[in-house]
């Protein structure tokens, strides 16, 4: 196995644990601000405010997004595996 399959290797999976986590980062991103916005406008400075609607954004998208998140990695894993033959063998 030389150093540029295992660097190929590592990229696919960067970049796979990158598209993976995009979904649920930006959810909580994007929910994140509008509660801060909210609360600035508000003047209401309450921790759980922040938490509770974040958690059960983040928990819908992976509700929405999971099936194609496990499909992703299963894909990935699979192509590892038919790779892996050629990889050791050289």
């Amino acid at each position: 196995m030389d150093t540029s399959a295992v660097l190929n290797v590592g990229l696919e999976a960067m970049l796979l644990a990158a598209k993976l986590s995009a979904p649920l980062l930006i959810t909580a991103l994007v929910v994140g601000f509008a509660v801060s916005l909210f609360q600035s406008v508000t003047q209401i400075q309450e921790a759980t405010l922040s938490f509770v609607p974040k958690a059960i954004a983040v928990a819908v998208a992976l509700l929405v997004c999971g099936h194609w998140m496990i499909q992703e990695a299963v894909n990935f894993t699979q192509t590892l595996f038919d790779k892996l033959p050629s990889l050791l063998g050289g």
